[in-house]
C-alpha cells in the first residue's frame, strides 16, 4: 500500500522513538494502525455501496481508472509521438485505413470507439464528384 522498504521503516521508528518517546510509541503505533484499519473499512464500505446501487455501471465507471492507473508504468524514453497519434487515429480502421467509404449509421449502432452513435440523420455519405459535377458550396460558411 505505502511501498516502505525496511529502511525506511527503520528510519520512522528510530525518528518515533525520538519524537515520542519509548513511553507512548506503541500506543501511538496502536491508534495509527487502528485508524488506517478503520478508514479502509470505510472506504470497502463506500465501494460497496457504490456497486450494490450502480449495479454493472459500476465496472464502467471502473475501467477509465484503470487505464490511468496503466499510466504509470508509462516509460516516457521509450514514446514515440508519431507512431502514438498514427496508432490511435488509425487503431479501429481495420485492414483498409484510407479505402471504402462508411456507410451511414442507422438507428442506434455503436460507433468504434464503443459509444452510441447519434440518432438522426447519421453520417452523409462522402463520393468523388462525378466528371463536370460542381462541388457543393454553402454560402453561410463562407
Amino acid at each position: 500500500m505505502f511501498n516502505i522498504g525496511w529502511g525506511e521503516f527503520l528510519i520512522l521508528i528510530v525518528a518515533g522513538l525520538l519524537i515520542l518517546g519509548p513511553e507512548r510509541l506503541p500506543s501511538a503505533a496502536a491508534w495509527l494502525g487502528r485508524t488506517v484499519r478503520q478508514v479502509r473499512e470505510y472506504a470497502n464500505g463506500a465501494r460497496e455501496q457504490l456497486r450494490s446501487e450502480l449495479g454493472p455501471e459500476f465496472d464502467e465507471l471502473r475501467a477509465p481508472l484503470e487505464d490511468l492507473r496503466g499510466l504509470r508504468s508509462f516509460n516516457p524514453r521509450g514514446f514515440n509521438p508519431t507512431s502514438a497519434i498514427t496508432r490511435h487515429l488509425f487503431d479501429d480502421l481495420g485492414a483498409e485505413p484510407f479505402g471504402g467509404v462508411p456507410e451511414p449509421l442507422k438507428g442506434n449502432v455503436s460507433k468504434p470507439n464503443g459509444y452510441a452513435a447519434p440518432t438522426g440523420r447519421g453520417t452523409p455519405i462522402s463520393r468523388p464528384l462525378q466528371p463536370g459535377e460542381r462541388a457543393p458550396f454553402d454560402p453561410d460558411a463562407t
